[in-house]
This record gives structure tokens, sequence and C-alpha cells, in this order.
């Protein structure tokens, strides 16, 4: 026998080889075994684990200032005055822009002058009226109608000017313009492209001619009353708005003339410029008389009202009358004052202006913004949530955000604010709430998009299968499990599920039990 032969043989009868065979044999047969089992069972199993489990809703919102405003004026009128701009720090109070208000100083002037003549008035009225008061109120109301009678005097004066004038604009200054221009057969000097303008003007011309007449003969008939002065400066005006009128329509012919030369052309614009100036200020000499005469009717009411007052003496109701025209005047000096304040714009917050849209010289409209300025306070976070998803948000629910300008950073907040009623844009129902950072962070800058998750509920050692564990069908919710090789459908009840795909399991199961994988994933 050979020395290699003697050696198998004292392996094969040694104790370790006879131990080791045996645990090999062991293992083939588990093996086979396992491959046994599940070549034959077509199944996967889940246990039921305990563990914690917290519930999220995701949405997109984008960051805004905590606090903005935007500003216009509450007056009409021409900006005067800017002493801002854009991306430049202001604080509240600061001016930033204010209107012209030089009509507004004369009109405080005149209220507090009012409130110094009311408030004299009502003096006067609880002291009682001495001699020299009336004397001197007597005085006052004769020299209120002497100021008027001299304005009377004045009417002719004023009118005769004011015929003068109309009558060279249209006689003199429009002489060259046409053929037979005091006649219902007037027409231009020139021809234009504009047919309409050409027609009116000269149907114009002729209403001019008929306007003048008129005048002319209102200077031989009017009566020398007052109340026919009156009218015959109403009268005039009516006439002067005629003759610009026609002015107005043989300008537009010279816009658009195709016959005359340029040096013609540029003459003619000229008279009718000079023309227009004339008339216009005839119009506003007869305007001015007519209100100074209005006026001072007033001043002679006024006068003759304080006199009588002071001749009769002083009753407890005309005070209390006196002193009602006192608030009323003082209520129009606040009334001014509030004009003046709605003629600035004042920065009611510390911030930095975004939008600065007022220049000098333009006009403002009230109502109309401005200047936007976004406040040091910081930014928040405005976002929409579904209809679905809004009865599990709560005020102070955590929140983790990640913004788009800033990748590989987790910011982190709470929910402050909750819309209580929805927004509808474009047929989709949203609820608008609003997230707080916990960390002011001076990079932030409006409008950045940030990707939100809400924790709206934690629970801690519950029992919890991931959801493609769960069957749902109109008969309910189940998990399968397998029973004596038969598959048997066990109701749960749910609870909250997370972002990971798990979800609670708050009846139906116990822990550790084996349910079926009904969704075949790998575990």
């Amino acid at each position: 026998m050979s020395a290699d032969t003697s050696f198998f043989k004292k392996i094969w009868r040694s104790k370790i080889f006879k131990w080791m065979l045996g645990i090999f044999v062991v293992l083939v047969i588990v093996v086979f075994l396992i491959i046994k089992h599940n070549a034959t069972s077509p199944y996967q199993f889940i246990s039921v684990s305990q563990g914690s489990i917290t519930e999220m809703v995701s949405v997109t919102g984008n960051t805004i200032p905590t606090q903005s405003v935007s500003l216009g004026f509450n007056n009409s009128g021409t900006i005067a005055k800017i002493y801002s701009s854009i991306g430049v720090h202001v604080n509240k109070g600061d001016m930033l822009a204010t209107l012209n208000m030089s009509d507004l100083e004369a009109q405080l002037q005149q209220a507090q002058a009012n409130v110094d003549m009311e408030t004299a008035k009502f003096d006067s009225l609880k002291a009682g009226a001495s001699p020299e008061d009336i004397a001197v109120s007597q005085s006052a109301l004769d020299k209120a109608n002497q100021d008027l009678v001299n304005l009377y005097r004045s009417v002719t004066d004023i009118s005769t000017d004011s015929y003068a004038k109309a009558n060279d604009a249209v006689r003199t200054e429009l002489r060259p313009f046409f053929e037979n221009g005091e006649t219902q057969s007037a027409s231009l000097t020139y021809t234009t492209s504009d047919s309409q303008a050409q027609t009116d003007a000269q149907i114009k011309r002729f209403s001019a001619t008929i306007a003048l007449n008129e005048w002319q003969n209102q200077f031989l008939n009017i009566s020398q009353s007052n109340s026919g002065l009156e009218m015959l400066t109403e009268k005039e005006v009516s006439y002067l708005a005629t003759i610009q009128q026609l002015l107005n329509t043989v300008s537009k012919t010279l816009d658009s003339s195709s016959s005359l030369d340029a040096a013609t052309l540029a003459a003619y614009k000229s008279q009718v410029f000079i023309a227009l100036t004339e008339v216009n200020l005839a119009t506003k000499n007869l305007n001015t008389l007519s209100q100074d005469i209005a006026s001072q009717k007033l001043v002679i009411s006024q006068a003759q009202a304080a006199l009588n007052l002071k001749q009769a003496g002083s009753t407890e109701q005309d005070i209390a009358a006196q002193e009602a025209n006192v608030e009323n005047a003082q209520a129009n000096i606040a009334n001014v004052q509030a004009k003046f304040a709605n003629s600035k714009i004042v920065a009611p917050i510390n911030g930095v202006v975004t939008q600065f849209d007022a220049k000098v010289g333009q006009i403002a409209t009230p109502g109309v913004a401005l200047i936007s300025i976004i406040s040091d306070g910081g930014y928040e976070v405005d976002a929409g949530v579904s209809e679905t998803d809004i009865g599990k948000i709560l005020v102070d629910d955590k929140v983790t955000m990640t913004l788009d300008a800033f990748l590989n950073e987790t910011f982190t907040g709470s929910v402050f604010y909750i819309a209580p009623a929805e927004t509808n844009i474009g047929g989709v129902i949203n609820y608008q709430i609003k997230i707080s950072f916990d960390k002011l962070d001076p990079r932030l800058k409006s409008g950045l998009t940030a990707n939100i998750d809400i924790q709206t509920r934690h629970k801690d050692n519950v029992l919890v299968l991931p959801q493609y564990a769960i069957l749902q069908n109109d008969q309910g919710v189940f998990v399968e499990t397998l029973e004596k090789n038969t598959v048997k459908q066990n109701p749960v009840t749910l609870g909250i599920a997370d972002q990971k795909g798990n979800v609670e399991i708050i009846s139906g199961v116990v822990l550790g039990e084996q349910v079926l994988n009904i969704g075949l994933k790998t575990q």
C-alpha cells in the first residue's frame, strides 16, 4: 500500500473529518429546503414594525418682505420735489416727494383769515356792540357798496376793450384768410386737405360776423342797471366763445394746408396765434370781472349781516350760531391742512425703496402708486395650499425649506398665518399661508422660490407598514395575511402617512405580524 493511500485513510477515520462532514450535510439540507420553499411559495412578507412617523405637507412658495408698502399722492397736482430714489434706505417719517402746494398755501392763509374774522365776530357778539363798533360796520358796508359801484362802472370799459380785441381778431388778423368774410358766402383764400375743417371755418366766419354785430348792438340797447351790465358780460363771454371756435378751426385748416408757401403759412399761423391770445385775454378779463362782482356781492351781504347783528344786539341763539361759524372756519383749516398732508409722500416704515416713479413736473393722479418700500424686518414665505391639505396645517407647525437660490442649504421656520378664506385662481382653489424664518438671513431677497415641507403631525411608538402593503378597494382598507396557505384580508384603520411611503396602522394588526407584500417590492 502506498504512502498516499495510508494518509487518506487516516483522514477518513478522524473525528474532525466526520464532524465537518456532518455540518456540510446539514447546510446542504437547509439550503435545499429554503430553495424548495421559495420555489413553491409565490409570496413575500413584511413584518409590522413599531417606530416614529411624521406627516408632511409639501408646497412651493416665494419669499416676500415681512412688510411692504406702496405709496402715492391723495391729491392731484404737479410733483414739485423728490427726495429719494430706487435702492435708497429710508427711515420712518422721511419725506419722499411733494406736490406744488402754492395754491394750498394761499387757501390756508385765506382759511386762517376767515377763522380770525369769525372769531372776532364771536368775541364781539359776546361783548356786545358799541356805537363805535356799529359805526365801523356801517363804514365797512359803505365801502363794500362803493367797491361794487366801481366794478359796475368798469363794465363798459372792459366790454369796449373786449369787443375791440375780438373785432381786431376777426376783421383784421383773419381778413386775408377769407373772401366775402362778412357774408354767408365766406370762403377760404387757400386750399386745405381737411375739407371738414374748411367747411366749418367758412360757416363759423359768418357766425363770428353775427356775434360781433349783435355785440355792437348791445352797447346801444343794454340797460345800464346793474343787472343789465351783468347780462352784457355774460353775452360777451358767449360771443368770445364763438370767435374762439372760429380761430381754433382756422388753425386746423392751416395744419393741413396744401396751397400756402412756407413763409405765408408761418405768417398766417402767427396771426391766428395773436388773435387767439387777444380773444383769450378778453375772455379772462370778462370772467374776472364777473367773479369780482359776485365776490363783492358776498362781501356786501356779510357786511350788512354784521351791521344788522350789531344794531339788533346779540341773543343766545346769535352767539351760538356765530360759535358754529367759528368751528366751521376751523374745520376748513383742518381740511386744507389735510390737503397739505395728502400732497406729500412720507415713508411710513424703515426700509429700502424698490420703486420710485415720481418725477419732477409729472402730473400726479390720486391713488396711483408711485413709490414702494420693503421693510428692514426681514422676509417671510407666502405659499398656497390645496383644499385637500389645508385641514392638516395649524399655526405654529414646524417647517423646513430649501431655496433654489441656495443649493444644499436648509432653512427652518413655522407657519404663523392661515387665510380664513380661499383664493380662486383660474378655477383652482388654494388657501394662503405665511411662514416665518427662525433666523434672519441677510442674503434673502424678495421673490425667491421656496420648496416647503410642513410637519403637520408626529407620532412615536406606533405600528407602521409601508403603503405598498395596504390594499384599498370599494369594501375598505385591508392587509393580507396567509393562514394555512390561504390569503385572508384583514381590515385595518390607517393613521397618518409620511413622505417615505410609510403609514400608521391604528388597528387591525399587531407588532411583528407578517403581512403580504402585495406591492411586491423588495424589502
